[in-house]
């Protein structure tokens, strides 16, 4: 029987110990022979990523590596693809892997006697950072794995070189880095792992540089691999400054795939390598002039932003058709023909699937999820167009009568741009709040900034919506999902349409009645950390939050600019906010750190100590800001802890600090979590 009780203040089976069991999902899936691999987290396991493997035979898949193995890497600190496989005629797959605890590449026999992991790279001898390891290529017919080799040179962030490299499989190099072949120079900031044409002569792989991140523009590189092993000249096929390349393939005729967004969304096309490649010749220096020929243009994206290396939003199939995923904000699985142009989308309740796609001969099998399941490993069979759930199969560990039903929105922000949202109401089997009460909700900030909010089920959402509480998680302006023009938006407005678009949802969703415009909250983590503190502190958004949850944030502009973060993102700025030495004013005029005597709403701040990409000393900058200013506010600091949190001890006592910020602010009676001490 339904009763009635105020919004915030719902009993729940889901808590925050459930939430954290079930945080993250399978990632880096990839076939050996017949088989399939992939990652998954541990979050009761110190956070630790395990390596999965599902044999052809259909038996459940089995977790290859004990504890405490974490197929991990921190390559451009967020890492990258962390496993490859080979199949062999004999003593089952050799498997490749980086150890996150010390960043070596190791092989694996899981069916040689010893069956013991055993080091293929050495330890660094220049430096505490080291050389890390990832988006592998195993090639046991060459007795080498083909790789990024990414080594510091310096005690600095920025003190590294990357470039493509060999490694022996047979362990020669574990203690001797001569033994490492070095396949390209270090010329390039940024280069993603090699991808091999069919008859094994050719190599193709991503380049970029600083100031650009990979969304804002990439080049193709292709090279002929020579008879001694060693790759001819480079050279530059497709991509420039303003052309952004996702992803390159070969397909099995040997032309060469690509993800680019040259027509304003990220499509599929094909390139002419080898009339690209004489033309480059002919001009070196000049780029690519040829153009690409569109496969199946749409004003969609088929594929993302490239956050880690080796991501794979497309895959060809033998018989010339290619896997794609593809849509606007939420991507779903399609078949396409090349030929012409024609993509069948996969049946299923799936609308949304990883970018992590394997091919089993005519089978695509992906990760995939929706807004009633979690993320489960499921194959396509193209030939008969059946679906089937192959592993990590959801299961409702709590009546699915307490998940919320989220609503796809389009609100309207300053000057009238669109802005993409969705929307989580209050939801309970049993409960309802009182006639005439409007519920609190919060306003969720995804990370990036160059990045979205999937629409799937989410138990953290979950946790909130069944207690009362409502979430709109919004695709601010500079999101993915939405082309090229939306993601533009935020260059040099980084601190403003953020702000604004977060601000103008929360206005309108208590102008329209669906909120409480007394109780809006609003959260993130990383750059939707700092869009939560930027939120505070600036105009754009005076007076709209009650309070906020500030997870592992950018505060110091300047200060993140000037050697506080790592080399992938240290000039990211520089199209977020603009150039440093240009517009100083700017980056201390939008700096939440700067700004933090505008701070009157109660807030939490939550920050892993072993962060190297928003370092902790901002956090502690920020605080002595605003020390003494009478704000109610706590500090969370959590040991072992990078960016992102990932130890079941850490989540529970986020998901926990944030309903209790919630229920003191708001002025919900809740007695079933432990209450978070609020200081002035």
């Amino acid at each position: 029987m339904t009763s009635q009780a105020p919004y915030g203040t719902w009993p729940s089976p889901i808590d925050a110990r459930t939430v954290a069991a079930h945080d993250g999902r399978p990632e880096f899936l990839g076939s050996v022979g017949e088989e399939l691999w992939w990652t998954e987290p541990r979050p009761e396991e110190g956070g630790r990523r395990a390596l999965l493997r599902c044999a052809a035979d259909g038996q459940p898949a089995t977790s290859v590596l004990p504890a405490p193995w974490n197929v991990r890497n921190r390559v451009i600190e967020y890492g990258g693809l962390p496993w490859a496989g080979a199949p062999r005629s004999r003593g089952g797959p050799l498997v490749v892997f980086t150890h996150f605890a010390d960043e070596r590449l190791y092989a694996f026999e899981p069916e040689a006697p010893d069956a013991e992991p055993r080091p293929l790279t050495p330890l660094s001898d220049v430096t505490e950072a080291g050389l890390r390891w990832c988006d592998p290529v195993v090639l046991p017919e060459r007795g080498e794995v083909w790789c990024v080799l990414e080594e510091f040179t310096g005690e600095a962030p920025t003190e590294l070189r990357r470039m493509l490299a060999a490694v022996p499989l047979d362990g020669s190099a574990a203690g001797d880095r001569t033994r490492v072949r070095e396949l390209t120079g270090d010329g390039d900031r940024f280069v993603t792992g090699p991808r091999l044409a069919p008859e094994g002569d050719r190599a193709a792989w991503l380049a970029w540089d600083h100031p650009a991140m990979p969304w804002d523009g990439t080049r193709v590189m292709t090279a002929r691999i020579l008879d001694d092993g060693t790759l001819g000249t480079p050279r530059v096929v497709a991509g420039g400054p303003e052309e952004s390349v996702a992803q390159v393939e070969f397909a099995q005729d040997g032309s060469l795939l690509v993800a680019t967004d040259a027509s304003g969304w990220w499509n599929l096309a094909r390139v002419d390598v080898d009339a690209a490649e004489a033309a480059e010749a002919a001009e070196p220096g000049r780029g690519p002039t040829l153009p690409r020929v569109p496969l199946c243009p749409r004003a969609e994206e088929f594929a993302g932003a490239s956050w880690k290396i080796g991501q794979r939003w497309f895959a060809p199939l033998p018989g010339g058709l290619v896997a794609a995923l593809h849509g606007r904000g939420a991507q779903r699985l399609g078949v396409l023909d090349p030929r012409t142009g024609e993509l069948v989308d996969a049946a299923g309740p799936w609308t949304e699937w990883a970018a992590s796609l394997a091919v089993v001969d005519s089978r695509v099998v992906g990760i995939a999820a929706s807004p009633r399941t979690s993320y489960e490993i499921v194959e396509l069979d193209t030939r008969t167009g059946h679906t089937v759930v192959l592993a990590a199969r959801h299961e409702d560990h709590v009546d699915p009568a307490y998940y919320p039903e989220p609503q796809i929105r389009t609100f309207t922000g300053p000057g009238g741009r669109d802005i993409h949202a969705h929307l989580y109401p209050p939801h309970h089997p049993d409960r309802t709040a009182p006639e005439g009460e409007l519920p609190p909700y919060a306003v969720w900030v995804h990370g990036g900034p160059t990045s979205r909010s999937p629409l799937v089920l989410d138990l953290e959402i979950a946790y909130f919506t069944s207690r009362g509480i409502g979430v709109a998680e919004v695709d601010y302006g500079g999101s993915t999902g939405y082309g090229r023009q939306y993601r533009n938006r935020l260059r040099e407005q980084w601190g403003v349409v953020d702000v604004e678009d977060c601000a103008a949802v929360a206005r309108t969703l208590a102008a329209e009645g669906t909120a409480d415009p007394a109780r809006l909250a609003i959260r993130g983590g990383s750059a939707g950390g700092w869009t939560s503190a930027a939120s505070l502190t600036s105009p754009l958004a005076e007076g709209v939050y009650a309070c906020a949850t500030i997870s592992y944030p950018i505060l110091d502009l300047a200060g993140w600019a000037t050697g506080e973060t790592h080399d992938f993102e240290s000039r990211y700025l520089e199209s977020l906010v603009g150039a440093f030495a240009k517009v100083p004013g700017r980056y201390r005029e939008r700096s939440p750190v700067h700004g933090a005597q505008r701070v009157a709403a109660p807030f939490v701040l939550l920050q892993g100590l072993d962060d190297v990409i928003c370092p902790p000393v901002q956090c502690d900058r920020f605080l002595e800001e605003v020390k003494g200013r009478g704000v109610p506010h706590a500090y969370l600091a959590f040991e072992g802890e990078g960016h992102g949190f990932r130890r079941a001890d850490t989540l529970v006592r986020a998901v926990e600090a944030e309903l209790s910020l919630y229920s003191q602010t708001f002025g919900l009676a809740r007695e079933d979590i432990p209450q978070l001490e609020l200081r002035p």
